[in-house]
């Protein structure tokens, strides 16, 4: 006779990230009280349903072509965060997984003062043992050299990283318990995880709540920013997109000081793989949630304005010496690196305003070109992207190439999801009668999936982008409400890295199919009853 089915099991057992708004809608009635008299919430989310309509109110400036303009068009960032200078030379685009994966292995074995990485998780297959092999041999030749003092810091999320018995923490146990002194380990955990909720939600379904989801990979003064998580499939066949920033060191320095700070507010993972809080920090889901938020956003946003005000200062200093030439064999910086910065449950909105108005003033001289791969858009791009003067060709995953096809139970119907909130943006278009300056693409390639996610910037009369955002978020409503996220823009005159922004765009899109009314028609393209009633409920989770 089977035993009996303890409670825990029972909740388990009928869970769907669906029932997670019901939590959150419960607990925010049950406990708005009690979070009153005491000032911390237990188990508060972000809301579900609801976005706050941030449409900036400034109007669109006129149209500003060519390289001459490029600065004064898009110098208003440096309104929001840093501006870093550098010879576009020094920027490439990675183009496949494996290019992005042997580009880290070569640079961990040849760093001398500093490994920062930043990801999701890390994987436990043999390609991701093989990495950890490269921290660990870097770290042995640098206790064999007396003058090299080199750190290793590792930060990933607490839910995803700490999923199973083995996990992203015992893979890296080893080189804690070796490297004591020149190895750390943090594990962000998300606010709003906590009580009730952080006791009911499974294990597999913990992380729709939030996570970190930055994705830096820092060598010394190089670094590689991506949406691709440390995990076999990111190493082979799942497409994404990378860019190197080689000898940057003012922008290494920046993300280096950014993962430190999100560190320091993390649990700290000691050898014997327990976790505790810094000393002097709020716990993440034991404290105060507003004491944490506000902890937290302070070291954050510490980091984002000094390097803000330092960079405003060296701007200024090179305008006054712009009239100078250039000494012989001295490299032009004509691009600007552009960090931000998403962290909506420590109150910290830079990547939303900047993204927000960047497609708002996108003008009926300009084409952008977007992609994400899980096309999601939260109500306020949605409306910008609708709205808007500029020609769009969007390219999202087809159901095939979604990185949820196949999956067991209920995560099995989301590529199903998406073809539905797909199939309802592009109604939207033709019903505005909008066919004509937005295009939806679908990326197909056998035995691959789909992770790319930014955007391309074209100017009329120009055939390259002059700007591209690329990093970890979707544009989706997770990740601007729910998980921290960071990515950078690059507004570039150099010809060279244009022309690569452009081969890297082109090679994403001729893969990919247009989309129109006929497709949805397709019999691979039947969306069940079930799932289109519960996708207006669960389409913040994923």
């Amino acid at each position: 006779m089977a035993a009996p089915m303890t409670w825990r099991r029972l909740v388990y057992s009928v869970y769907t990230p669906a029932l997670s708004g019901v939590f959150s809608r419960i607990s925010d009635r049950l406990f708005r009280t009690q979070d009153r008299r005491r000032g911390s919430s237990l188990l508060l989310l972000a809301p579900l349903l609801a976005e706050t309509d941030t449409t900036p109110a400034s109007s669109r400036p006129p149209g500003s072509t060519g390289a001459a303009g490029l600065h004064s068009r898009f110098h208003w960032i440096a309104e929001h965060v840093p501006a870093f200078r550098v010879p576009g030379g020094r920027i490439h685009i990675l183009h496949s997984p494996d290019e992005f994966y042997q580009a880290m292995k070569a640079r961990i074995k040849t760093a001398k003062r500093r490994v920062v990485m930043a990801s999701l998780y890390l994987g436990t297959g043999p390609l991701e043992q093989d990495l950890v092999n490269c921290m660990e041999e870097a770290l042995e030749r640098s206790q064999e050299d007396t003058a090299a003092n080199l750190k290793v810091s590792i930060l990933l999320d607490y839910t995803r990283g700490s999923r199973g018995k083995n996990n992203s923490r015992t893979m890296l146990l080893p080189l804690l318990q070796r490297f004591p002194e020149q190895m750390r380990v943090c594990l962000y955990h998300t606010p709003d995880l906590r009580g009730l909720l952080r006791l009911l939600v499974p294990e597999r379904f913990n992380e729709t709540i939030g996570v970190q989801h930055i994705k830096v990979y820092l060598f010394d003064d190089s670094l590689i920013i991506s949406g691709a998580n440390l995990s076999d499939s990111y190493f082979t066949n799942r497409q994404d997109r990378y860019v190197l920033l080689e000898g940057c060191r003012e922008v290494a320095d920046f993300f280096a000081e950014l993962v430190r700070a999100v560190s320091d507010v993390s649990l700290q993972l000691e050898s014997d793989d327990s976790v505790h809080t810094k000393e002097g920090m709020v716990h993440p889901y034991k404290g105060n949630r507003t004491d944490f938020s506000t902890s937290a956003q302070k070291q954050i946003m510490e980091v984002i304005n000094t390097a803000r005000v330092q960079q405003n200062l060296q701007d200024l200093e090179h305008s006054q010496d712009s009239d100078l030439e250039l000494e012989s064999g001295e490299e032009r910086s004509d691009t600007w690196v552009f960090p931000l910065v998403q962290m909506k449950p420590l109150g910290i909105r830079l990547d939303e305003e900047v993204t927000q108005r960047l497609l708002w003033e996108a003008g009926g001289d300009s084409t952008v070109y977007l992609t994400s791969g899980y096309f999601n858009l939260t109500r306020t791009y949605m409306r910008l992207v609708l709205g808007a003067a500029a020609d769009y060709r969007i390219l999202m995953a087809s159901p095939e190439v979604n990185g949820f096809f196949g999956a067991k139970g209920v995560a099995g119907a989301i590529p199903e999801a998406y073809i539905h909130i797909a199939g309802q943006f592009y109604r939207q278009v033709c019903d505005l009668g909008q066919q004509s300056r937005i295009h939806l693409q679908e990326y197909h390639r056998p035995d691959w999936t789909f992770h790319a996610k930014g955007l391309w910037y074209y100017l009329q009369g120009n055939s390259r982008p002059c700007l591209t955002l690329i990093g970890s978020p979707n544009f989706g409503y997770r990740s601007v409400h729910r998980d921290i996220e960071a990515q950078i823009a690059i507004v570039t005159e150099n010809e060279e890295l244009q022309a690569n922004l452009q081969q890297e765009q082109e090679m994403l899109y001729k893969r990919s199919t247009e989309v129109s009314s006929s497709t949805f028609k397709q019999p691979d393209r039947h969306v069940k009853l079930w799932v289109k009633l519960v996708t207006p409920f669960i389409k913040n989770f994923f």
